[in-house]
Formats: structure tokens, C-alpha cells, sequence
């Protein structure tokens, strides 16, 4: 006899089918939601300005010069703090690691810290969201869920190099659809590195600038790094378009 529809999609390691209470399969996501309400209400938000990145830059620079291994493992704690929260303003995070770290140095601090935080983002919401969806949705979800897997590396891949999703959603929706956890931690590191790549590049050429104790404005604008990485922006924002277009081709030459 077949299972009924809602048991379809579940494995043996949904959340909504192990051991644990309800209560505590959301406290991940609700210590989540508290940080972010604390962060908001303690206006943490608004130190996250290229204003206050100028004014600490002397401070944060000695403190790098001092305790280097210290200070990379606390941006990295902060950054990926920022995105599991999902603390608006957290893009700001990846110009400082160029600013600070340089290009190399500050990518590969941004894509383990990123990738950490939006694992923690996804393994929260499975825990928490999941059983909700499955309880209330049932085979409507294991139907979506279904299509999904059937393509989930390629799903989140597009997902990633779009940059009209917000990074929150992008981290919940797999977490909804049943994704395994290491090739939704895989697909992501990937996913992410054109557009760390653009942001920390902004940020080392912005470097001097912010150095200098001066804000950044448009005149700043126009060095070769950040041109580079205005560009590498404007080639994420085509790749929707792009991809619909290959995959009209395709189906185009498939009629008969």
C-alpha cells in the first residue's frame, strides 16, 4: 500500500519525524529571532554605514596589526553572527573585509563566515519551519518538494548568483524543501563567490580612501577595482535573463 501523501517526502531525518519536542526543535530559530530583535533594538544596524567603517578604521587596523589571528576569527564570528540574524545592512561587512583584509584574505573570510551563517539560518528553519509546512500544506509541500530535488543544485545555484533574492529567503527555501544539509553548504560556498568577489573588491579600493579619514562618495568611485566590481555586479544582474534565454533555446530545439 502506498504511504500516505503527506509521508511521501519525509526521510529519516526530517525534523518532523526524529525525537525531539516541538519546543525544541524551534529554539534555534527563535534564539535567531531574539538576536535580531536585540541587534535592531540596540540600533546595531545603523553602525553598519561606510560613516562608522571611516570613523573605526584606525582602531579595527591597529587591532589587526596586534592580535591578527584574533582579529580574523572575531570578523568572521561578527560576519557570520550578521547572516545567520540576517541583520540588515550586513553587505557592509563584506566591504570591510577588503577594506581591511584585502581581496584574498577578505574573500575567503567572507565565504566561510557567509556559508557558516547561512547554514546556521538553514538548519534552524528546517528544525523549526519544516514540521510547520509539512503539518499544514502536506502533499501540496511534497509535490513542490519533489520538483525541487529533482534540480536542487542547480536551483540554488541560480538563486545565489541572482542578487534580487534576498540572502534570508535564499537561506530558508531549501530548508523548507527537504535540501541536504552538505550540498546545500557546498552549493552555497560556490554560489556566493562572485558576488563576495565584488563587494570585497569595492572595499579594497576603497581601502586608501577610508584610510585617509575620508567618507566615501561617487569621485571614489572610479578606481579600477571598483569598477571591476560595479561590472562584475552588473554581469550578476544579466545572468537571469541570460539563463531564461539558453533555456528558451533549448526548448525551442526540442520541437519536433
Amino acid at each position: 500500500m502506498d504511504p500516505p501523501p503527506m509521508t511521501m517526502c519525509r526521510n529519516p531525518r526530517d525534523p518532523e519525524t526524529d525525537g525531539r519536542r516541538p519546543l525544541l526543535r524551534c529554539l534555534p530559530l527563535a534564539i535567531l529571532v531574539a538576536a535580531l530583535a536585540l541587534a535592531l533594538a540596540g540600533g546595531l544596524h545603523h553602525q553598519l554605514t561606510l560613516e562608522a567603517l571611516t570613523r573605526h578604521h584606525d582602531r579595527i587596523t591597529g587591532l589587526i596589526e596586534t592580535h591578527p589571528l584574533a582579529a580574523i576569527a572575531g570578523f568572521c564570528l561578527v560576519y557570520a553572527v550578521s547572516v545567520a540574524i540576517s541583520l540588515p545592512g550586513a553587505a557592509l561587512l563584506s566591504l570591510a573585509a577588503g577594506v581591511f583584509f584585502g581581496v584574498q584574505l577578505g574573500l575567503a573570510i567572507v565565504l566561510v563566515a557567509a556559508t557558516a551563517g547561512a547554514v546556521t539560518v538553514f538548519l534552524a528553519a528546517r528544525g523549526a519551519l519544516r514540521p510547520l509546512m509539512l503539518r499544514h500544506t502536506g502533499a501540496k509541500l511534497c509535490r513542490m518538494e519533489t520538483g525541487f530535488r529533482r534540480n536542487a543544485t542547480s536551483y540554488l545555484l541560480f538563486l545565489r548568483l541572482m542578487p534580487v533574492f534576498p540572502f534570508f529567503l535564499v537561506n530558508v527555501a531549501p530548508a523548507l524543501f527537504g535540501m541536504r544539509l552538505l550540498p546545500y553548504a557546498a552549493v552555497t560556498l560556490i554560489g556566493i563567490v562572485p558576488g563576495a568577489l565584488v563587494y570585497v573588491s569595492l572595499g579594497a579600493g576603497l581601502g586608501q580612501v577610508i584610510a585617509e579619514g575620508r567618507v566615501p562618495d561617487l569621485a571614489d568611485l572610479m578606481t579600477v577595482e571598483i569598477m571591476a566590481g560595479l561590472s562584475g555586479l552588473a554581469v550578476l544582474a544579466l545572468l537571469p535573463a541570460l539563463v531564461s534565454h539558453v533555456k528558451a533555446r533549448r526548448a525551442a530545439r526540442r520541437r519536433p
